[in-house]
């Protein structure tokens, strides 16, 4: 075979050619849902608190959407062998439809949070059976692509959802934002079952990981509900528990007869398990900028809610871009290097925020931004492909869906460990100058350590660990 008719059946025409268009469209709109509805959500909460009430409770409506979105997507890839992914993921679209017209018509905000946390099954379920039948219906010359696309349709959503939340905001018509999403949800749930043909159940037996995935609830819990609470030794502890009960749910699932996770998930010695490592330490180092840039951003730099918005965004448009940059590796030589290149410059671009965030000029917290949205862009699509090739065929469904739980549960931990390290030096007691300062210097120390594990377990993925 040349290397140009090697080149053809890798490129861009292959890949959507033999009826693969309408599936890949169908996994674009559900990454869609899952990214634009946290987006957008984030942007209308100000209005909707404002009509319903409740804003002690705003914290209530990340911490359930995400906890019901870690389940599910923890969940999908035993429930798309036990339904087959055209009725499961059918039924996902159905959830997150119910989901968003319940919030929509919600006359207080405990309907609101009820659908919230309908809408983050709905979108764990989605995301979970996405990466499912990426892993199941295309050939593995095509995964980088694929996910490379992936990163593209969050890139949009980054760029697109507070856009459109804020204009529905500044109509003072939130509800509609939630009917929007229902249609297209529903969109999804009716397209399932004719663009996923040629999928089956699990000719084996099977069944559900319950112990697993309660135990999982429990530590997800304890960890979103650290950044609710004022006082910081509490918040410490609850981190900490939470990452203990984490650690029990890989013991009790290496020796459990269903599994949650695929074999040698906790071994980080194998590709499996630095893998698995990588994504979720990396993540985690990561969620400092997003959770508190806009604010830091603002009061340090006098930027608009939709100035300091955008440049946090730039974080995901540079993954973008660097993803599809390496969309073409095949593997080898070439896939090492963008692993590790990625790794390198995740951490070396949370060094920058906690040097350049409280007090250098834009250009700087600009271009540290781009570095660690670049490393995510560089590495997530191949990590993800090499975890995929040394996985066993039986454990492909639950390996592919814990991409999402895995990096949600990153997100969850790194979310708390900023907000305790941002309570510690004053945040929780108001939005000031000088609280504004330490803080964006300390998250971003605070997640260093998470960003060199994860680099280690990136190198380590892309040379010395064993296939299991």
């Amino acid at each position: 075979m040349t290397q140009l008719s090697q080149r053809a059946e890798t490129g861009w025409a292959d890949l959507f050619a033999e009826g693969r268009l309408p599936r890949f469209a169908l996994i674009c709109l559900g990454i869609w849902l899952n990214a634009a509805d946290t987006l957008v959500t984030a942007t209308i909460m100000p209005s909707v608190g404002a009509e319903l009430g409740g804003y002690a409770y705003f914290s209530w409506a990340v911490a359930g959407f995400l906890v019901g979105a870690i389940l599910a997507g923890a969940s999908s890839g035993r429930l798309s062998e036990i339904f087959g992914l055209r009725l499961a993921t059918t039924i996902a679209g159905l959830v997150l439809t119910a989901g968003c017209a319940l919030s929509a018509a919600a006359p207080d905000m405990g309907t609101f949070l009820a659908g919230r946390i309908l809408q983050g099954i709905g979108c764990g379920w989605i995301a979970g059976f996405a990466m499912v039948a990426t892993a199941m219906l295309f050939p593995e010359r095509h995964l980088a692509r694929v996910f490379a696309s992936i990163s593209g349709v969050w890139g949009v959503a980054t760029v697109l959802g507070p856009l459109v939340g804020g204009l529905f905001a500044e109509a003072g018509d939130w509800r509609s934002v939630f009917w929007l999403f229902a249609a297209q949800a529903l969109l999804f749930g009716a397209a399932a079952p004719f663009l996923l043909k040629g999928t089956v159940k699990s000719q084996g037996r099977t069944g559900v990981p319950w112990l697993q995935l309660i135990t999982l609830g429990l530590g997800v819990t304890a960890i979103s509900v650290a950044d609710m609470v004022p006082q910081p030794a509490v918040t410490v502890a609850l981190v900490v528990l939470g990452l203990a009960i984490l650690a029990l749910v890989l013991r009790i699932d290496a020796t459990a007869k269903v599994r949650l996770l695929p074999h040698q998930a906790g071994d980080l010695r194998t590709i499996c398990g630095s893998g698995y490592a990588a994504l979720f330490a990396l993540t985690a180092a990561s969620m400092g900028l997003t959770v508190y840039g806009p604010a830091i951003l603002q009061t340090l730099h006098g930027l608009s809610p939709l100035a300091a918005g955008y440049i946090v965004g730039i974080q995901a448009l540079s993954w973008t871009l660097a993803a599809f940059t390496v969309a073409g590796i095949s593997g080898g030589i070439g896939e090492q290097r963008a692993i590790r290149r990625g790794a390198i410059c995740i951490l070396l671009g949370v060094a920058m925020l906690a040097l350049f965030m409280h007090s250098a000029p834009l250009a700087f917290v600009i271009a540290a931004a781009a570095t660690v949205g670049a490393g995510f862009g560089f590495s997530s699509s191949l990590m993800n492909r090499r975890l995929l090739g040394v996985i066993a065929d039986e454990d492909r469904a639950i390996g592919a869906s814990a991409f999402i739980a895995v990096r949600q549960s990153g997100g969850a931990v790194g979310a708390a460990i900023a907000g305790a390290t941002a309570n510690l030096v004053g945040f929780g007691g108001g939005l000031t100058v000088a609280s504004a300062q330490a803080t964006a210097i300390w998250v971003f120390v605070t997640a260093l350590p998470m960003a060199f594990a994860g680099f280690l377990a990136a190198w380590r993925l892309s040379g010395v660990a064993v296939k299991a």
